[in-house]
């Protein structure tokens, strides 16, 4: 099924598909299948920045004054549409980046239900009303939108992340220009597409296919742009917000994660170790929540490591479109190498492997198996460092205690988890975990309902997904009205 155009595909500008200034040719290839191109894009230039932002600025005026339900009527729209292209939006993200088509088309089928959430909110952005001290007066609060914002998204959650980067946008009244990651923008291509057959007005949703670091940067210091909403490395975010705060632009970042689960005291380490597996290594832990450290008590090692091992072994490994697959590649030979490059300081004396370790040649994709490696030290690279990939650390502890403080050693601060059967521990986790978001007897998931950020070096600004997105999108207005002379 096409999406609106023959390959190359190009940005999307001002209401239409834009053969841009530049048009470089550029081709990503598929990381499972060496010599084989997943898509062509034809790649904008910073000069083609100031077009997007133009169109978003002329825009933002008549959008703002659209009715919050007819906004939403855009959205809902689309997922009427988005409905009918699950499998090929799912096809094209494990194409362009690796991971198993069951994981494709699960983040597509969840942008519904994500997408359904914030058309609701489109009736719900009212804000508060106060008792005045003053007779015959009103004070109440409302939330306007901000303005044109950059929406900048990664190559790991191409489907979601800017589903939840441009509707909220929307929904609010403000206009977007959004830059997905080159790895894997063709998802974003789809999602423009979709929302131009609902008839959003032209200049209201803009793409801009290119190059993060010339498009990118212009689109971060434009002086219309009123803020930047961000998911990615922590390096990169932080010069965003350094960016943004010399022209007093708002932000909204997600940043890395180098996320915890402690085991002490709990009965069922086989369940345990499920859990972990999963939130390890799926999308081949390529995930800012994923789990990438393991404390536990020394008493309580081995029996963990045992189940952990045999779990991850299970792990079917192989091209994301092939049918069983479990873990699919890394998403590029140079995430591949990086990944590579920890595990031979594992091997240098970093650490015990228990398993994995081992990948393809060159020729054969970016695999590298599951891998486990156990006696870890804290402050160390492997104990510290996000790898993003498909690498798991044991870190061993002398108790309860010094679990928590390992935990929270890191300058990271995005997700935490602790299995545990007893409850003063969990309650005390809860309080003491230095995350924005901490699970209890369970994996790093998120639901699309709920706030989602981090601490730290894992975030700025207001949290994303649930309704606190409306803060970052939103501006705060007091109004105090007296409604005949005192």
């Amino acid at each position: 099924m096409t999406i609106h155009l023959e390959q190359p595909w190009v940005s999307f500008i001002d209401g239409g598909w834009a053969q841009t200034k530049n048009g470089e040719p550029f081709e990503i290839a598929d990381p499972g299948r060496p010599g084989e191109t997943a898509s062509r894009y034809g790649l904008c230039d910073v000069a083609d920045v100031d077009w997007a932002v133009t169109s978003a600025s002329r825009a933002f005026g008549g959008w703002k004054a659209t009715p919050a339900a007819a906004r939403a009527a855009h959205v809902y729209g689309l997922i009427d549409l988005w409905k009918d292209h699950i499998e090929t939006v799912a096809e094209i993200v494990t194409r362009e980046m690796g991971k198993p088509l069951v994981e494709s088309r699960s983040e597509a089928i969840r942008a519904v239900d994500e997408m359904r959430f914030w058309a609701g909110e489109a009736l719900r952005l009212g804000d508060r009303t106060f008792e005045s001290t003053r007779p015959l007066t009103e004070a109440y609060t409302v939330r306007q939108p901000i303005g044109p914002v950059a929406a900048i998204s990664p190559w790991n959650f191409p489907i979601l992340t800017p589903i939840r980067k441009v509707i909220p946008a929307l929904i609010c009244g403000c206009t977007v220009v959004l830059k997905p990651a080159l790895q894997a923008p063709g998802a974003s291509v789809l999602l423009v597409e979709l929302l131009r057959r609902t008839g959003v007005p032209k200049g209201v949703v803009n793409l801009l296919i290119g190059r993060g670091g010339d498009v990118g940067d212009a689109l971060v210091n434009h002086p219309d742009i009123a803020g930047i909403t961000f998911t990615g490395s922590t390096q990169v975010g932080i010069g965003i917000g350094v960016a943004a705060a010399k022209r007093n632009a708002r932000v909204q970042l997600e940043m890395g994660g180098k996320n915890a689960a402690i085991v002490a005291g709990y009965g069922d380490i086989e369940r345990a170790a499920d859990e972990i597996v999963k939130a390890a290594f799926a999308v081949a832990g390529q995930r800012c929540t994923s789990i990438s450290r393991v404390i536990v008590p020394d008493s309580e090692k081995a029996a963990l490591e045992a189940a952990l091992v045999a779990r991850a072994e299970k792990l079917k490994v192989g091209y994301g479109l092939d049918d069983g697959i479990e873990m699919g590649p890394l998403s590029s030979r140079g995430q591949f190498e990086k990944v590579q490059d920890y595990i031979d300081l594992a091997k240098a004396g970093g650490g015990r492997i228990l398993t994995g370790g081992t990948s393809a040649g060159p020729e054969e994709g970016c695999f590298i198996q599951p891998t486990i490696v156990s006696d870890v030290a804290p402050g160390t690279p492997l104990a510290d460092d996000e790898i993003f990939g498909p690498l798991l650390v044991v870190i061993p502890v002398a108790d309860f205690e010094a679990a928590v403080q390992v935990n929270n050693r890191i300058s990271y601060g995005l997700t935490s988890a602790i299995f545990t059967d007893r409850m003063d521990w969990a309650h005390a986790f809860c309080a003491r975990s230095e995350a924005g978001m901490v699970h209890v007897n369970h994996g790093t998931a998120s639901e699309g309902h709920l706030p989602f950020g981090g601490w730290k070096n894992s975030g700025q600004g207001a949290f994303g997904i649930g309704d606190t997105s409306a803060e970052f999108y939103t501006s705060l207005k007091a109004v105090y009205r007296m409604y005949q002379p005192a």
